[in-house]
């Protein structure tokens, strides 16, 4: 029954988050089938890459970091479709994720990569140089980015 609250809440949320960013014709687009997870599902299908895309996905694993090169904080998430992601977040351009736990929620805005497991999300920062688009991931009522 509490997780069934949690994800009444959570969508409510998102209608009204959605609701302040996007005008009235563009939310009824969003929520009725041009949605994040359908995007995502097509570009898994059609091994798309380089998308700039925005999501909301429950934690599932938590990842050691990756330490080579630039350091990311990595984790998995599950869309509500099914799908996972690999979540890949440079802890040098961005801060940690605080407070990170299994079962959490997290809206995300970066770019797809196309890979078999799923595919992975990153650019989840502002890009230094200026040439990205500025990505970000939401944790409880923080952003990171």
């Amino acid at each position: 029954m509490l997780r069934k609250l949690t994800l009444i809440s959570l969508i409510v949320f998102l209608l009204y988050v959605a609701s302040n960013r996007y005008g009235p014709g563009q939310l009824s687009t969003l929520v009725s089938g041009n949605g994040s997870d359908e995007i995502l599902a097509t570009a898994f299908t059609a091994q798309k890459s380089g998308l700039q895309v925005e999501g909301v996905g429950e934690v599932i694993r938590i990842l050691p970091d990756d330490n080579d090169g630039n350091r990311h904080q990595r984790f998995i998430v599950r869309l509500a479709s099914g799908q996972t992601l690999l979540v890949a977040h440079n802890v040098d351009l961005a801060p940690r994720i605080a407070g990170l736990n299994l079962g959490d929620s997290v809206l995300f805005n970066g770019e797809y990569e196309w890979n078999s497991q799923g595919g992975v999300i990153h650019w989840t920062h502002r890009d230094p140089d200026g040439r990205h688009t500025v990505g970000w991931i939401k944790h409880g009522r923080q952003t990171y980015q």
